[in-house]
């Protein structure tokens, strides 16, 4: 097995979490490649500017900056805590239910960036700043886990024992001085952004309501469209009580295609449609007609 063969292999046994997190790093390191080789930022149209009418031009950029990342550092950072978070909360709930988490806190991030860059009368966010980094959907999850089950522990550096709500409480108290403070502004409204989705998230679904439903519908919808569709066509089983081949050569020919029909149709059921061969595939075609 040849080395990306090997890649593919391991990509494709991940689950949905460590898939986002290989995607990050490839797409940092193809980043990295563009600007060390050409000097080129080839991510330029994917991250989200903080004017509004430029953001008009790419609004696809409200989820893609999410996969891009400013450094090595940023990039660990933020990788590792969505690899804890995802492992403490795909153990409790629907893998499905934590991506909306993550995603919608990507895009709550965003739109409060967009607002506070916009709206406010005071110059907060630089004119020409960009948005790069999931550090909103990590903080929407951080604080889903520490409302939700504020009391469940992570083992630090092999040593101690730490709930994730003293966890949520530091770094949001350490993300609120450094906004004030002056440091990287958009980054840590974007992630206050990510922190009231994370909370509303949770409070809610304390009370029984998963208000993520509807964007999990639309996903699924566009996600569909890039599915490829089969070409299987629509063949019934006869039901036969003949079970000889017959007299005439017409009647065995047709009672051969048919037995060779429910033998493809039980593959098929058991195995799907692409464990066919192609000759497999070819007859079921024809019969198909």
């Amino acid at each position: 097995m040849s080395t990306v063969e090997n890649l593919k292999y391991k990509f494709k046994n991940l689950d949905v979490f460590g898939k986002i997190i290989a995607i990050n790093v490839l797409v940092f390191l193809i980043g990295l490649v563009f600007k060390s080789l050409l000097r080129f930022n080839v991510y330029f149209y994917f991250e989200l500017p903080s004017g509004f009418m430029n953001y008009l031009f790419q609004p696809w950029s409200l989820i893609t900056y999410g996969f891009l990342h400013s450094g090595p550092f940023h990039l660990l950072l933020n990788m590792l805590f969505l690899f804890y978070l995802s492992r403490v909360t795909t153990n409790l709930f629907r893998s499905k239910m934590i991506l909306n988490i993550y995603f919608l806190g990507i895009i709550f991030g965003g739109l409060a960036y967009l607002a506070v860059a916009n709206l406010l009368p005071v110059n907060f966010i630089g004119e020409n700043d960009v948005l790069v980094g999931a550090s909103a959907g990590v903080s929407a999850l951080l604080l889903f886990v520490a409302v939700y089950i504020p009391n469940t522990e992570i083992r630090l550096f092999n040593a101690f024992n730490v709930k994730w709500k003293h966890i949520a409480m530091v770094i949001v108290g350490l993300d609120l001085f450094r906004m004030l403070s002056g440091l990287n502004q958009g980054g840590y409204v974007a992630h206050f952004g990510g922190y009231l989705l994370g909370y509303i998230y949770a409070t809610r679904l304390l009370k029984g309501t998963d208000i993520g439903l509807g964007f999990e519908r639309s996903m699924d919808s566009f996600m569909s469209l890039f599915k490829p569709k089969s070409n299987l066509k629509t063949v019934h089983r006869k039901k036969n009580k003949k079970e000889y081949a017959g007299k005439t050569k017409d009647e065995f020919n047709s009672f051969n295609n048919q037995k060779k029909i429910d033998l493809i149709l039980d593959k098929i059921s058991k195995s799907g449609y692409e464990s066919l061969t192609s000759e497999e595939k070819e007859f079921l075609f024809k019969a198909g007609k």
